[in-house]
């Protein structure tokens, strides 16, 4: 199995950018399709973006479109989410998530889809 640790994480003005990793070990990424995802204090688990292993568009919850970017490095067995323009909104514990399975773009957005998770990386945006 894929085991996934995150870093990348930190304290970030509003307006600022951070780009997080997700680095995998034990299996190549390449067997998988990846996401991350985000949970504030008090809120549940909520889509972020992903990226599947077959060729296509990345999917990206629709108040991340546009300031965020999801990537990945089957070579380097890496995934990133850069994220620009921050707002304290963003502010969360991110994690990264991998699955076996072949998901179709609507299902990239579901936590019980994904059977790996890392241990996720804070991310708080405050003056």
């Amino acid at each position: 199995q894929v085991q996934l640790v995150e870093s990348g994480g930190g304290l970030v003005q509003p307006g600022g950018s951070l780009r997080l990793s997700c680095a995998a070990s034990g299996r190549t990424i390449s067997n998988y399709d990846m996401a991350w995802f985000r949970q504030a204090p008090g809120k549940e688990r909520e889509f972020v973006a992903a990226t599947r292993r077959s060729s296509g568009a990345p999917n990206y919850a629709a108040s991340m479109k546009g300031r965020f970017a999801i990537s990945r490095d089957n070579a380097k067995n890496m995934a990133y989410l850069q994220m620009n323009s921050l707002k304290p909104e963003d502010t969360a514990v991110y994690y990264c998530a991998a699955t076996t399975s072949y998901l179709i773009l609507s299902s990239t957005t579901r936590t019980n889809h994904y059977d790996y998770w890392g241990q996720g990386t804070q991310v708080t945006v405050s003056s």
